[in-house]
């Protein structure tokens, strides 16, 4: 329950926003009678599927990320601290690259990189 609140709050907070729009616009007198119920269900259901593929896909992704590492595969991080310039890092083992978790870090670098946000090269 942890990682998904850690990998999924923004999108449940988003989610959250969406339900009060539902409720506010679903309420207003030129929707019928059951506008809230159906808006409520349709929409939180749709909620419901979409924040669980997206962590369902992001969780596949960090394992196969961990796992390429682990067997020393060049593992591709975004930096979102430079955006002109080297906008990636490439992560691997032999450069002296550390996983602890699902981070990862270096001695000669002075940022970490959580592994939801890597790719395999």
């Amino acid at each position: 329950m942890e990682k998904f609140l850690e990998l999924e709050a923004a999108y449940l907070v988003i989610g959250l926003f969406i339900l009060l729009v539902t409720l506010f616009v679903t309420t207003r007198p030129f929707f019928g009678k059951g506008a809230v119920l159906k808006g409520f269900i349709s929409v939180g259901m749709f909620l419901v599927v979409a924040i669980g593929m997206h962590y369902k896909i992001t969780t596949d992704r960090m394992a196969s990320v961990k796992s390429a590492f682990k067997e020393g595969k060049t593992i591709i991080c975004e930096s979102r601290a430079t955006r002109k310039v080297a906008q990636s890092v490439d992560v691997n083992i032999n450069r002296e690259w550390v996983l602890d978790g699902d981070v990862f870090s270096s001695v000669n670098y002075g940022r970490v990189f959580h592994t939801a946000r890597c790719l395999v090269k």
